[in-house]
């Protein structure tokens, strides 16, 4: 399997396509099928018995987007760092 750059929660625009043009934040990444799910881009309408009509985005081909700002990781203090401070 690839390692994608594009991960869960990053900024991207779609750069091919019907929504060419528009960003949002990635929903979902399906890395095996190289597909993404993109916020408000290529929304779907679908039928469910329980709940009737509901809008969902569709994925989205890897190669069609393009990233724009990856989600910011929050740095962890190590356990030797903490110790020598106590200390």
């Amino acid at each position: 399997m690839i390692k994608l750059k594009i991960k869960k929660g990053a900024t991207v625009q779609v750069i091919a396509g019907q929504d060419k043009g528009k960003k949002g934040t990635v929903l979902s990444v399906n890395a095996k099928a190289m597909k993404i799910q993109v916020q408000g881009v290529k929304v779907q309408t679908h039928y469910d018995k329980k709940d009737g009509l509901l809008k969902k985005e569709g994925f989205i081909d890897y190669s069609n987007v393009k990233l724009l700002d990856a989600p910011t990781k929050e740095k962890k203090t190590s356990k030797k760092a903490a110790k020598s401070k106590t200390a």
